[in-house]
């Protein structure tokens, strides 16, 4: 089975715009209650998720008293407008651009006295705000057909709804030009909303199948589903992922997938991981055990224990220490351990809503939680054993990781824990893992500060925190709604991929000049490929749709294992010969 994803899919910019002022004005805090006036978009997944962030839908503001309302992506009527104004409370305009330059046509032309034809689904709730920008002069026609039934008219103008099928609003742009030859005519459909529809009658001649993924109750979503299937190709309309389930895709050689404008990627996402299990399953070559043993590590953070017992060892061999399993298993423990309880202790909810982690995490928490604590203690009694050091080292560091997501800060409203401090969930991380991997070990053999200790911890840093950050883009190029505290909502996907790239390109350097200078037992030179794959990792990154999400995570993720590798074997080639 192959699997198409359409370039077009998810968030327009509309949606993601009026997703991200909800987001912001959640994230100030303050004891201000924060409405939408209606659901702020067609999606009831990310609708679930704004109310965990304390951002409610209203239908009515009678029964409210103070707050804030943010409007709705699809807009509203003046009267409805006013309506809010009276009633003292604070309007935070989240309307599409693409909307607002709808109202802003049809209160110009029904203020020159044209009556103003409304091409669209009366009951959708972009056409109601619309027909309210036309005073007494608005008429809904849901197509050429209701063109005929009007009365005659002096001076016609027409606009459309944003997310109209661009099929159905010529049929009405002819029959209006046949009745009333001066009309004054606007084609509004939304440019994104033009590129869906040409680029899904484009899959639909190309594919097998055809999956939509989203809202049921989004009007541009069916839109997408009815031109599939009037193109004759079997098309499926899902929420989610889980709807799959009960559908037999057995048949299909190659099925593409699209979304609406208001599906969130992550929602997507789900839909690729799902169809790429579902491909693997069906293998011949026994693959689907092999993809099955791989993707259950990942979903488990079983994957990150590994790899911190890699770099471990990298480490060790990069440090001229002997090779001993106490500090690997020290250092896979403990990343176990505190990856999991920070999962589960997360207020974030969105990180692993539409997450592959999310069915594990959500239906196994109390089992979660007790084995990471076990793996924890197993930890610190292994670190106790190697050394009143590394015992000390490991003790702050789990404080630390179990306080990361606590509060410690109780009289502060917006950062009251360590996860809440802006941009530095990647050093966070990065200074932990590269502490547990390459100080612990030296520490036990009763030494610090030996040039090739800081060169194996800034080399385990530079990996950790490339990792972090590229992950973290991923959540925001899926639409997941992260927060703060990671380094790309405050320098952007720009900013953070430069910051990277320099770590990077210093790092590869520094291994040169340490072994130009003698430091890190010869073997410096072959982890320049780790380094190279960060380098390969952007350029996947960047093409993500290529992949699933699980996938591009366990690629970043054995990044760890290569060096480990790589330091291992030649090191043993360098003693042999």
């Amino acid at each position: 089975m192959r699997v198409k994803l359409a370039h077009t899919a998810g968030f327009c910019m509309g949606v993601k715009r009026a997703v991200d002022i909800a987001l912001d004005m959640a994230q100030r805090g303050g004891e201000e209650k924060i409405y939408t006036y209606g659901p702020l978009i067609h999606n009831p997944q990310t609708i679930e998720i704004l109310e965990s962030r304390g951002v409610i839908p209203l239908t009515d503001v009678n029964g409210v008293q103070d707050g804030l309302v943010i409007i709705r992506a699809h807009g509203i009527s003046p009267e409805d407008r006013e309506k809010i104004r009276r009633k003292g409370i604070a309007i935070v305009d989240a309307t599409c651009p693409k909307v607002a330059r709808v109202q802003a046509i049809i209160k110009k032309h029904s203020g020159s006295g044209y009556t103003v034809l409304i091409a669209g689904d009366r009951t959708h709730p972009e056409v109601i705000g619309l027909l309210g920008y036309a005073s007494d002069r608005g008429i809904v026609v849901g197509g050429p057909d209701e063109i005929a039934s009007l009365p005659p008219l002096e001076k016609v103008c027409l606009v459309t709804q944003t997310t109209l099928n661009s099929a159905v609003f010529e049929s009405i742009v002819t029959a209006v030009r046949e009745k009333y030859p001066g009309a004054v005519i606007f084609n509004t459909i939304c440019d994104s909303t033009e590129r869906r529809q040409t680029e899904i009658r484009n899959m639909a001649t190309e594919m097998d199948a055809i999956i939509i993924v989203g809202g049921k109750n989004s009007a541009n979503t069916r839109q997408l589903a009815a031109i599939s299937r009037k193109l004759g190709a079997p098309t499926f309309h899902v929420e989610t992922a889980a709807e799959l389930e009960a559908l037999d895709l057995g048949g299909y050689e190659k099925i593409g997938v699209s979304a609406g404008a208001s599906t969130p990627n992550w929602i997507t996402d789900g839909v690729i991981d799902y169809l790429t299990h579902y491909r693997e399953g069906s293998s011949r070559f026994g693959l689907s055990r092999l993809y099955r043993f791989w993707s259950f590590l990942v979903r488990t953070d079983l994957y990150s224990a590994i790899g911190a017992g890699f770099l471990s060892a990298a480490s060790m061999i990069l440090q001229g220490l002997a090779l001993s399993v106490l500090p690997i298993l020290i250092a896979s423990f403990y990343v176990y351990a505190v990856h999991v309880i920070n999962r589960l202790r997360s207020r974030n909810i969105a990180r692993l809503m539409g997450s592959y982690r999310k069915e594990l995490y959500s239906r196994h928490t109390n089992l979660q939680y007790a084995l990471a604590l076990v793996c924890l203690a197993v930890a610190l009694v292994l670190s106790f054993l190697a050394g009143p050091a590394p015992f000390v080292i490991l003790l702050v560091l789990s404080v630390f990781g179990v306080l990361y997501n606590i509060r410690i800060f109780p009289w502060r409203r917006r950062v009251d824990r360590l996860a809440d401090i802006p941009g530095t969930k990647s050093l966070f991380v990065a200074l932990a893992w590269a502490a547990a991997t390459a100080l612990l070990p030296p520490a036990g053999a009763g030494g610090f500060f030996e040039p090739a200790a800081v060169m194996a911890f800034l080399f385990v840093f530079t990996l950790v925190f490339v990792k972090s950050a590229l992950s973290d883009m991923m959540d925001i190029q899926s639409d997941r709604l992260v927060g703060e505290e990671t380094l790309p909502v405050v320098l952007g996907e720009a900013g953070t991929k430069k910051l990277l790239k320099v770590m990077s390109l210093a790092m590869g350097l520094l291994l040169v000049a340490g072994y130009l200078a003698g430091w890190g037992a010869g073997v410096a030179p072959v982890l320049l490929l780790p380094i190279f794959y960060v380098w390969i990792c952007f350029r996947v990154c960047d093409k993500r749709a290529r992949f699933s999400s699980i996938m591009l995570e366990g690629l970043l993720g054995a990044n760890y294992i290569i060096a480990g590798l790589v330091a291992g074997l030649w090191f043993m080639i360098i003693t042999r010969f």
